[in-house]
């Protein structure tokens, strides 16, 4: 089981405000039982920088024979980005349901981006905000908040988490060092001991 810790506390590291959650909290993306549910369900799609909305513009004749007709369909008509109703940048959804971006494949939804990618045709993976799932980010004026995510159709992948001890920042790995470089996860890496430390033995 995750470590018992009294509260959520908030830890700072440069300008970045990480829930301990991230450190605390298990989870390990579990396809074969969640079938891919984060790409399909939610009232918006997937959020994006301004940078990446620019990046999938350019891309999108390499990513195009992977996207399924009526995802295309609804990129040529909305484009590769729409603002959603909180006003962020996000990708658009195929009638109000999976993201555009979505395919589908052996009964699971899957990324035509990182499947794009995957077959090197692209050398972008996917959005970060994407990769970094189920770890949250708001950018602050003069900070930077990282929070854990709780979302039911990820229960399979805290009960897999749980199953293997692999604490969400850990699963994360690639896409916290290509979001924040090697350094902020050794710090991370730094943290959870000095968390551990101070827990009794669960």
């Amino acid at each position: 089981m995750p470590l018992a810790h009294p509260a959520n506390m908030m830890i700072q590291i440069d300008d970045k405000v990480v829930s301990s959650e991230i450190l605390t909290q298990r989870f390990c993306c579990e396809i074969a039982s969640c079938k891919g549910l984060c790409c399909v369900q939610g009232v918006s799609g997937a959020p994006l920088t301004q940078q990446e909305a620019d990046l999938l513009d350019i891309l999108l004749p390499a990513i195009k024979p992977f996207l399924s007709a009526k995802g295309m369909q609804t990129i040529e008509g909305h484009g590769v980005s729409v603002v959603d109703l909180d006003g962020d940048l996000v990708t658009p959804l195929v009638e109000d349901k999976e993201c555009a971006f979505a395919i589908f494949e052996n009964g699971a939804a899957c990324c035509a981006i990182e499947k794009a990618w995957r077959n090197k045709s692209i050398d972008f993976q996917k959005p970060i905000s994407c990769h970094l799932y189920p770890i949250r980010v708001k950018q602050y004026a003069t900070f930077t908040a990282l929070n854990y995510d709780v979302w039911k159709v990820c229960d399979p992948a805290r009960l897999l988490g749980d199953k293997l001890g692999l604490p969400v920042f850990r699963f994360l790995r690639d896409a916290i060092e290509r979001a924040y470089g090697k350094e902020f996860y050794n710090q991370l890496e730094e943290a959870s001991k000095l968390l551990s430390a101070r827990q009794p033995d669960s």
